[in-house]
């Protein structure tokens, strides 16, 4: 590769570097579940992604019971963290993965990874990522998680690289969005469940197929 365009390129995990194998909508019918262990009553999710409805389920419950709500959050993560580990034993890192990031990091890209998903799946399916990533940000290694951008923002600031010199990479319009509310340039990917067109209507700056091919973009 040629001069690098960025100083740090920012992986999000699942369905980017590696499959998409989580089933979001079988954990949210679990968190709800839960749920009805503190609610006569169990709001539907309505389009939220699992983390903000255990979020919006606590809120309700708290409502009258404080201690409740903790307790249900505790008793939810427990079984998203189940249902991510289960979900990481099948899964597998993309084939080009570590010939990407290798070949990032050899023009003077620094890589980092954040992900929603918690660690203990990373490293399942992907136990030698720290010796291609200076930094990896699970959700339980955040202090927020995407898409609030300080997710990114963190991972930045252990890479000692300023937004204006780094690259989102993603494949859903949640990456895009923390990339652009953090003022990084983005890319996004349609080897996870989003394809090319979809993708395009959130205007990244960069489109391709899998990763592999972004790199052959970037060069």
């Amino acid at each position: 590769m040629q001069k690098p365009l960025f100083d740090a390129a920012v992986f999000d995990f699942d369905g980017t570097l590696a499959e998409l194998v989580l089933d979001f909508t079988a954990m949210k019918a679990q968190v709800g579940r839960v749920a009805a262990g503190f609610l006569p009553d169990v709001p539907t999710p309505n389009g939220l992604p699992a983390l903000e409805y255990v979020r919006f389920l606590a809120e309700a419950i708290g409502r009258d019971s404080p201690q409740a709500a903790a307790r249900f959050e505790l008793f939810a993560a427990r079984a998203i963290m189940d249902q991510e580990i289960e979900a990481a034993r099948a899964a597998r890192l993309f084939d080009a993965t570590r010939p990407a990031l290798a070949a990032l990091a050899r023009s003077g890209i620094k890589i980092g990874i954040i992900t929603r998903n918690c660690r203990a799946a990373v490293d399942i399916v992907f136990p030698d990522a720290a010796d291609f990533a200076g930094v990896i940000l699970a959700r339980d290694d955040a202090r927020h998680v995407k898409p609030d951008p300080r997710h990114l923002l963190d991972a930045l600031a252990c890479l000692d690289v300023p937004p204006a010199r780094a690259l989102m990479v993603g494949d859903h319009p949640m990456d895009v969005a923390t990339g652009k509310a953090a003022g990084v340039r983005t890319a996004a990917l349609a080897s996870g469940r989003i394809p090319l067109a979809e993708l395009a209507r959130h205007d990244p700056d960069y489109l391709a197929d899998d990763v592999a091919a972004l790199v052959v973009l970037l060069a």
